[in-house]
């Protein structure tokens, strides 16, 4: 079974540890259901961006924690 992970990063791409520490999750709805609901805390512990992974294949990212400025 594929374990769906965050990666969570400064800017730079610095790897920083969670304010909020996540599980490993069994579904990418469930890991993306998380973060839906931990970004701000996320944001607020020093992450400012994410990378989802399936076991070790990343699926998406960098993707900014910080609301769209535009």
């Amino acid at each position: 079974m594929a374990a769906w992970t965050w990666r969570f990063e400064k800017g730079d791409g610095t790897e920083v540890q969670p304010a909020v520490q996540p599980e490993e999750f069994t579904t990418q709805g469930d890991a993306e259901s998380w973060l839906g609901e931990n970004w701000k805390d996320l944001l607020a512990g020093g992450a400012d961006q994410v990378r989802l992974f399936e076991d070790r294949t990343e699926i998406y990212g960098p993707m900014s924690l910080h609301a769209d400025q535009s």
